[in-house]
């Protein structure tokens, strides 16, 4: 069996989670969260832990009993904490501003670049160099990030671009004569 399927999700105080036959819903202080439910694997709740077991014996059932444990875990630690995800801006004249749920950037074209955030998706910029990406939804969080980043990713000489805040860009040496 799928050594991650078999380690039980703890529903934390404030979180509420609710299992039918084609659906889990998760609800909890940072919005709610729904997955349809895949018929391989049983859910299982006793008391705050839940379980998630092979439908049956098949090698799919086990992979999937593994995967669908993990994105529940996303839900619930989503709804009650919550993720982020920091981009940094690298490069002269670099700007971003953020107004609302839209994100406007500054980064060297001569238009600005303008990202409209999803529902349940936040966009802060502490600086004028820093994006805070936030939103219960890992997926959503991590697509929207990566969306920002590809509008100008890091380039290899000078490392000008977007980059996330813990990335390491490996500088090449220029061509020699």
């Amino acid at each position: 069996m799928s050594r991650v399927g078999k380690s039980p999700v703890t529903i934390p105080q404030g979180v509420d989670v609710s299992i039918k036959d084609d659906q889990i819903s998760v609800k909890g202080a940072g919005g709610s969260l729904q997955l349809r439910q895949n018929p391989l694997v049983r859910v299982d709740n006793n008391d705050g832990k839940l379980s998630f077991t092979p439908a049956d014996g098949s090698r799919e059932a086990n992979a999937m009993s593994g995967t669908v444990r993990q994105l529940v875990n996303n839900m619930v630690v989503g709804v009650s904490q919550g993720f982020e995800k920091k981009l940094t801006l690298m490069g002269v004249g670099f700007r971003a501003t953020a107004s609302g749920s839209k994100l406007n950037l500054n980064i060297g074209f001569s238009h600005p670049v303008a990202f409209d955030m999803p529902a349940g998706i936040t966009v802060a910029t502490p600086t004028p160099t820093e994006i805070v990406v936030k939103g219960a939804d890992r997926q959503a969080v991590g697509q929207m990030a990566a969306e920002i980043r590809a509008a100008r990713p890091p380039e290899p000489y000078k490392g000008k671009g977007i980059r996330y805040a813990d990335e390491k860009v490996v500088i090449k040496e220029t061509k020699k004569k």
